[in-house]
């Protein structure tokens, strides 16, 4: 046995292990003795095996984070895409890799990084929408692998695909879509130039570097864009700076206030810079004509003359006067985003009136840039605690450090609220109104529990808030106060815990999802109140302090226990029976029409049931308990 573990020690290959049973037949060892190592090598192999797996994972997830590592500091995408392509083939053992983009102009797919090809024409392939392995994944999003693709009859053959492949080489290929959200914007393969089947964890694994190579995609697309917005920035500076003297106070203005966003000041910081310029008083507002900032002293004018004022401004795409005040829209495409009021100590200028404009682009910009990052940072949270919620027990020292970085302490008490979704659906809406309130509703969340050390994310039609604290139903109803004035309509929330360790969080989720669908049931909308508040209800759908589910089952077992067994072991109906005997009032006749039976079929199932709960299962408050675990058990079965 001991040469067993010196080949599995020094890694051998396979066939040397056949080693120790030729030596031992060619010493005539006895039969059994060669049977006790032929056993020893069927075990030898399996633990070879096992380790090769394990060997072979760790280089996946070596590969996987270094892909991640590249994304973290992408500057050339052309590199990072070779990047992945390059692991694609390694990890995968295959003899070339390669992706293919869509073209939305043509409509077709066209080669876009290749790894092992050695053929020119193979390498400027494209590929129309539905032909051949790559424009069928291309179109359906889904992925697709062939042993043997020049006899797969699955795909639409064409010549020129045909050409390419045959040119490469190529018999087997895998292909995976690249998701970006909802859209495929291309394809990563894998191929072999003989036949060769893919496994599943090889289709994962090339899913998973698809997923890094979309995100590459869109991350160069969005720093492209950035880098655009900022060129055009720059333009319009220098086309200010070369105006003449009465444009040069505007210029100075305009680069302060580009300064204020380069060091991410706010809009308050803006506002007094437009009037240490232009002097007098400057208001801020945003879309819903709440203040944002104020500098100098200056009431908040009528909504209708702001609203007349603002349509005024986007149409003419100027500032416009109204009696003593200018009005410059704060806009970004077709989108409002507020309003500059500026009651100046002296008559405007031309180029002053290009001041205010110039601070009502700057204000949009930084309004769109905090929801940039508001979005983004919510995104994290919210993943963090859909992850909190999903995967507790496997990952749980990863979640509490991703947690730390945020500022969330998971092992501390916490409670979780759930809103409901009668909030965003409740009454005559439409499907935009609608939307809007949620994604109203999601913003508040999000800033609510991020400035209390906490977390906020959409799910399962609800959005649910982690909260510090050891007060779950105070909680509650302080969410559902204060959404509730926001979006000036009921809103209902449940919560669950406290709670302790991702765990109990996500044991404290399932209480507040059960308690915010309990209190819609009970006629409790618009208010908020946890598991506990809600008595025996809350007993039936919460959940105990240490994550379990309460003890129902032994309360079901006690009460309807054997009527239910008997059925199991049976084939019959005397669940139904009692429900239906129960649902009319302890009428025979009646119930047996309910059962579409004699009434003496009715009268024998009770006697069994006597037999099996006993005779006084009618007595009142028995019957209580049999009706209570009879709604329980349809509950818990349904």
């Amino acid at each position: 046995m001991l040469e067993y573990l010196e080949l599995l020690a020094r890694e051998a290959a396979a066939v040397e292990f056949e080693g120790p049973l030729v030596a031992a037949r060619n010493a005539g060892l006895p039969p059994e003795h060669i049977a006790e190592l032929e056993q020893a090598k069927v075990v030898a192999l399996r633990v070879r095996a096992l380790l090769e797996r394990r060997r072979r994972r760790e280089e996946e997830l070596s590969g996987l984070f270094d892909t991640a590592s590249d994304l973290a500091g992408l500057r050339d995408v052309d590199a990072v895409l070779a990047a992945i392509v390059h692991r694609a083939r390694t990890l995968l053992g295959a003899d070339v890799a390669y992706m293919t983009l869509n073209d939305e102009t043509r409509g077709d797919t066209y080669m876009r990084v290749t790894d092992g090809s050695i053929s020119a024409r193979f390498q400027a392939l494209r590929l129309p929408m539905g032909a051949g392995l790559g424009g069928l994944v291309a179109q359906t999003g889904s992925p697709y692998v062939t042993a043997d693709y020049p006899r797969d009859e699955r795909f639409r053959h064409t010549g020129d695909i045909d050409a390419g492949v045959s040119e490469e080489g190529l018999v087997a290929i895998l292909g995976v879509p690249l998701r970006l959200g909802s859209r495929i914007i291309g394809v990563l393969y894998a191929a072999n130039r003989s036949a060769r089947p893919f496994a599943r964890e090889e289709v994962s694994l090339l899913v998973s570097l698809a997923a890094n190579a979309a995100v590459a995609i869109d991350t160069a697309r969005l720093l492209g864009e950035t880098q655009a917005a900022l060129e055009e920035l720059s333009a319009a500076n220098g086309v200010i700076r070369a105006h003449s003297d009465s444009v040069e106070r505007a210029a100075a203005a305009h680069d302060r206030m580009t300064a204020l966003v380069l060091r991410g000041a706010g809009v308050e910081d803006v506002a007094a810079v437009v009037v240490e310029v232009l002097g007098g008083s400057l208001l801020v507002l945003d879309a819903e004509n709440r203040r944002l900032a104020l500098v100098g002293e200056l009431d908040q004018p009528d909504p209708s003359a702001i609203a007349e004022a603002l349509a005024a401004s986007r149409t003419e795409g100027r500032s416009v006067r109204r009696g003593a005040l200018w009005f410059a829209a704060v806009v970004a495409g077709a989108e409002n985003l507020g309003a500059l009021a500026l009651r100046p100590d002296e008559a405007l200028v031309d180029a002053d009136q290009r001041i205010l404009e110039r601070a009502a682009v700057v204000t949009a910009l930084l309004q769109l840039f905090r929801r940039t990052v508001a979005e983004a940072e919510g995104r994290v949270r919210g993943e963090l605690l859909d992850d909190v919620i999903t995967r507790p027990v496997r990952d749980a020292d990863a979640l509490r450090a991703r947690a730390k970085r945020l500022g969330v302490d998971l092992d501390a008490p916490n409670v979780v609220v759930a809103i409901g979704a009668d909030a965003f659906t409740a009454g005559p809406l439409r499907q935009s109104t609608a939307g809007s309130i949620r994604q109203r509703a999601v913003s508040w969340a999000q800033t609510y529990a991020q400035t209390r050390s906490g977390l906020a994310a959409a799910r399962d039609g609800h959005i649910v808030l982690l909260l510090p604290g050891d007060a779950p139903g105070a909680a509650a109803r302080a969410v559902a106060r204060d959404l509730g004035k926001l979006l000036a309509r009921p809103v209902t929330a449940g919560a669950g815990g406290p709670a302790t360790a991702p765990e109990g969080i996500a044991a404290a989720y399932r209480d507040a999802d059960r308690c915010v669908t309990a209190l819609t049931a009970l006629g409790r909308t618009g208010t908020g109140a946890s598991t506990a508040e809600l008595g025996f209800v809350g007993l039936l759908l919460g959940s105990a302090p240490d994550g379990r589910d309460r003890d129902v089952r032994s309360f079901l077992d006690s009460a309807i226990g054997p009527v239910v067994d008997y059925d199991a072991r049976r084939g019959t109906a005397l669940v139904k029976t009692l429900e239906a005997y129960f649902g009319v009032g302890g009428s025979l006749a009646r119930a047996a029409e309910v059962l579409h039976v004699h009434v003496n079929t009715v009268t024998q199932r009770l006697e069994r049931i006597a037999q099996l709960l006993g005779a006084d299962w009618q007595k009142p408050e028995r019957a209580l308990e049999v009706q209570l675990a009879l709604r329980l058990h349809r509950l818990s079965t349904s």
